[in-house]
């Protein structure tokens, strides 16, 4: 019979208690959650490109074909993140944060000065750099936080791009919620606000992204279900105002208040982070108090028992292969590949063609909503409320098919190519209702475009995980984005610019007026933009063509278990262990259980039978 003689250590003061947890909570998983939600939040000025367009095109004299070749550069700075994704592969997430947030100042600040003539009419050129480069930075943001996460929490990959990727869809409603309690309607100090909030953001929570060993939670879903229900709230809080600010107009106090009720929502989250990680942490110190930090094994019949670990396996050596000989023999679906395999894979290709249209599609449409707006007879105030209407939608897209996609993944083995099929079929009414002008269509328009261009996002981001693996997530995540500017610039810049220009050349004609060099072309009526959508959604119908075959191409793939590797990469990870008299006993999440664990035991002369204890 053996006997443990097991000694403990101490305690602590409060403070020390106090200063203890600090540590804990901001080095947690959970905090890392939080954080990242709001890099997020203040990363989607790409999507209020709208509010601030007028008075760029005014200030500088630009045609729609000129501003909506500065969206297209926008579009392009926002999606084509491949130099991030090739940075974060060598280099940790905060280096990527903080060239971000380097871009997103000088990018916009520079925009301000232009705009508001602090510095002379820059030329268009490099307005389109500018614009890329701040736009860049969002694609900069997404991938130090939101791709570390994913790799956090490999099995509820959908839901975290769902939820973060819905925090960037509520980005513009929030911001625009913020800059009018500091600025009230300067719409020009808009640009300058969203070039100095993103950036002060990221940098606060520079040290706080990061990898981290992947951990399943027993509560995983149920708190991010918990933060879902507070960005449901926050939505819903921002749709009520929203409404109420179109009917009223609000007074600088009246926008304070806004404000807050908004920033306390943000902010919300953070009780369920602490209250998480203190549970955890009591669990924690309280394992650590009970079993012993040094142990001492003492038989009762010498000579003391001598434990030997297992000699390591030692794997033989690869043989190396050029990555450039394996690309057109990539390994199975699911298995990481590598970023020559997956780029020049079918499934890519066929990813990126439907990503093209339906994307590209959607963001036309939401780039140019103050102008369909105003060609339409809206009034400009119903600009702002389409905006917002967009971000709010936008936001509910996101979570709904990144909830919903893997709740019916995990139950019924339901395929998310299908659900992106699904949803470019549904953008096409909103193409519609655009191409043909109905009377107070454009509200329905702008939710339905909003939800379908949010709900795209996590499906495509999570669909690329599944295919192609994480280990080049970085990059192949930003390889699938850029395939939004490239169908923008087809649908935006060639169709929509082109077509606006040449209607409201046609109406100064038909009013026998001509055009003076520095005048902005403005085009009214349903038939400025009815051939653009109805080509857009020609576009849209050959995306859910294209999608389709990918879902017939994964079918079986999606029927088999396609997480089965990450929970034994959890179950096998290496836990913190402590020893009991009854055993082995690891400690997850806090918790420290006793149970058996296999020893080998070799005994000293005279020799004995090995045993397990």
């Amino acid at each position: 019979m053996a006997v443990a003689e097991l000694t403990g250590g101490g305690g602590g003061g409060g403070w020390r208690q106090m200063s203890s947890f600090s540590l804990h909570l901001i080095t947690s998983r959970w905090f890392l959650v939080f954080a990242s939600l709001l890099i997020m939040s203040a990363s989607g000025a790409t999507y209020m490109f709208g509010l601030y367009s007028g008075d760029i095109k005014s200030a500088l004299a630009y045609d729609q074909t000129t501003l909506n070749l500065l969206s297209f550069f926008k579009d392009l700075g926002g999606n084509v993140g491949v130099l991030s994704g090739l940075i974060n592969e060598v280099t940790p997430a905060w280096v990527v944060l903080s060239i971000g947030a380097a871009m997103n100042f000088f990018g916009y600040f520079m925009i301000w000065l232009a705009v508001t003539g602090h510095t002379a009419k820059p030329h268009i050129w490099q307005m389109c750099v500018y614009i890329c480069m701040g736009a860049n930075s969002q694609a900069f943001a997404n991938t130090g936080a939101l791709v570390t996460c994913v790799k956090n929490f490999p099995e509820s990959r959908g839901i975290v791009l769902g939820l973060l990727k819905g925090f960037v869809g509520l980005s513009g409603a929030i911001i625009t919620q913020l800059y009018r309690a500091l600025y009230g309607h300067d719409s020009k100090s808009l640009i300058l606000f969203i070039a100095w909030l993103p950036a002060v953001v990221s940098i606060v929570f520079l040290r706080t992204i990061r990898i981290m060993k992947v951990v399943r939670s027993q509560n995983e879903l149920k708190i991010f279900f918990n933060l879902l229900y507070i960005s449901l709230g926050l939505a819903g809080f921002l749709m009520v105002i929203i409404i109420i600010q179109h009917r009223f107009n609000f007074s600088r106090v009246e926008f304070y208040g806004s404000a807050s009720v908004v920033l306390i929502l943000l902010f919300a989250p953070l009780f369920i982070v602490i209250r998480e990680e203190l549970t955890l942490w009591t669990h924690k110190k309280k394992g650590l108090n009970d079993s012993p930090q040094i142990i001492k094994v003492v038989s009762e019949n010498p000579p003391p028992v001598e434990l030997v670990a297992p000699p390591p396996v030692v794997a033989p050596p690869e043989k190396h292969v050029s990555c450039v000989a394996n690309i057109f023999r990539p390994p199975d679906r699911g298995e990481d590949y590598t970023i020559l395999q997956a780029l020049f894979s079918v499934d890519m290709i066929i990813l990126f063609v439907a990503t093209a249209c339906g994307v590209g599609g959607t963001l036309t449409a939401i780039d140019n909503l103050g102008q369909i707006g105003k060609s339409l007879g809206y009034p400009t105030t119903s600009t702002t409320t389409f905006i917002s209407l967009v971000s709010i939608w936008n936001y509910l897209g996101r979570v709904v098919s990144g909830f919903a996609s893997e709740i019916l993944l995990a139950k019924y083995k339901f395929p998310r190519p299908l659900m992106l099929t699904f949803v470019l079929l549904l953008s096409c009414v909103g193409h519609l209702l655009i191409a043909f002008g109905v009377p107070n269509s454009l509200y329905f328009s702008s939710v339905i475009i909003g939800f379908c261009f949010g709900a795209q996002w996590p499906l495509i981001y999570a669909i690329i995980s599944e295919l192609f693996g994480l280990k080049y997530y970085a990059t192949l995540y930003n390889f699938g984005a850029g395939a939004s500017p490239v169908g923008s610039y087809i649908l935006s810049v060639k169709v929509a610019g082109h077509l606006y220009d040449k209607e409201a050349l046609k109406q100064l004609a038909a009013k026998g007026v001509t055009r003076r060099a520095g005048d902005d072309l403005t085009c009214t009526g349903v038939e400025c933009y009815k051939l653009s959508f109805l080509i857009m959604t020609a576009a849209t119908l050959f995306g859910c063509l294209v999608s389709f075959i990918l879902v017939i191409r994964t079918r079986k793939f999606y029927k088999s278990d396609i997480y089965y590797k990450f929970r034994e990469q959890a179950d096998g990870a290496d836990f913190p262990v402590v020893l009991t008299a009854d055993g082995v006993a690891p400690v997850r999440g806090g918790e420290s259980r006793a149970v058996p664990m296999p020893m080998q035991v070799q005994p000293p002369p005279p020799p004995l039978n090995n045993q397990n204890k």
